[in-house]
């Protein structure tokens, strides 16, 4: 058997870079995951990057981390959470202490702007209490609660960012996905520890988060039309209301491969928005001006 190394997708990702830079006025932030569940996958997804020159001014990457511990417990990959933690953040550490450690993981985390998290937000869980076990020692076979996973994130993102500002190296931002379904409380985990969120749409069942997060401007990177695939209408989705009510709002694509239907699937998605009336007119003047761009 003959191991191209993901050579294939590499030329597929160089196409869609090419795409990008000819269309001069677009730009992406592509993500992709590292799972937690072995040290050098930071290590093999920077080799990917680097020796296939997977570089462009138009795109930064974002890295989202699936929240999956569960289904490495029972496959025997994992034996505590700590595992999955140790996994994520030893080898970021280790590349911002000693650069020469990992030095193609170097070279990519320039690239990097942000920290995600992924999962299907509407399974049950239980909630955090302070009884719950620390991860060394969250070794049965329950996922985390959604603000456990986001708490443990969060103080290792902020410790390790600590020490790249002190070394003059670019920090990475905490921008998982929130609010889209399941509970409320996890609204109320990212505003305590997110920069932006994506989704945000069940803000719309909390005023008194609603005005926090307009408050203190966190982001909501939203995404209608993939919110009309899963869980809420097109109709009903809150982008308008947050958007009169001052909220720091942004229409954004998820799974464009999926849901959209042209090469330009951030340009769609405002076309859209801008033909039902989601937004006002202010929309349909910045659609004009972009044309009128091109």
């Amino acid at each position: 058997m003959i191991s191209v190394a993901g050579r294939f997708l590499a030329e597929l990702t160089k196409q869609v870079f090419s795409d990008l830079s000819a269309s001069k006025y677009q730009m992406a932030e592509y993500r992709i995951s590292i799972y937690g569940r072995k040290m050098s996958e930071w290590d093999q997804l920077a080799s990917w990057i680097v020796n296939n020159e997977l570089y462009s001014e138009n795109v930064v990457w974002l890295i989202q981390l699936p929240r999956l511990y569960n289904i490495y417990k029972e496959m025997g990959i994992v034996t505590s959470f700590q595992n999955i933690l140790d996994n994520i953040f030893l080898p970021l550490f280790e590349v911002t202490v000693d650069p020469d450690s990992h030095p193609h993981l170097h070279i990519f985390l320039k690239q990097v702007v942000g920290l995600d998290l992924v999962d299907d937000e509407s399974k049950p869980e239980r909630r955090p209490t302070k009884h719950m076990p620390t991860p060394a020692q969250w070794t049965n076979v329950f996922n985390p609660a959604f603000s456990y996973y986001v708490y443990y994130c969060y103080a290792n993102l902020y410790t390790l960012n600590k020490l790249r500002e002190s070394k003059g190296m670019t920090t990475i931002k905490f921008r998982p996905h929130s609010g889209e379904a399941g509970d409320i409380d996890h609204l109320a985990a990212t505003f305590l520890t997110s920069h932006n969120i994506a989704h945000g749409i069940n803000l719309r069942k909390s005023p008194v988060l609603q005005y926090l997060y307009y408050l203190a401007q966190i982001g909501l990177a939203m995404s209608p039309l993939s919110n009309n695939s899963l869980f809420l209408d097109y109709h009903r989705n809150p982008l308008p209301m947050f958007f009169l009510r001052g909220l720091n709002v942004s229409l954004s694509t998820d799974d464009p491969l999926q849901i959209h239907l042209t090469k330009e699937a951030l340009v769609e998605e405002y076309s859209i928005a801008a033909s039902v009336s989601i937004l006002c007119s202010w929309l349909k003047d910045l659609m004009m001006s972009l044309c009128q761009g091109v």
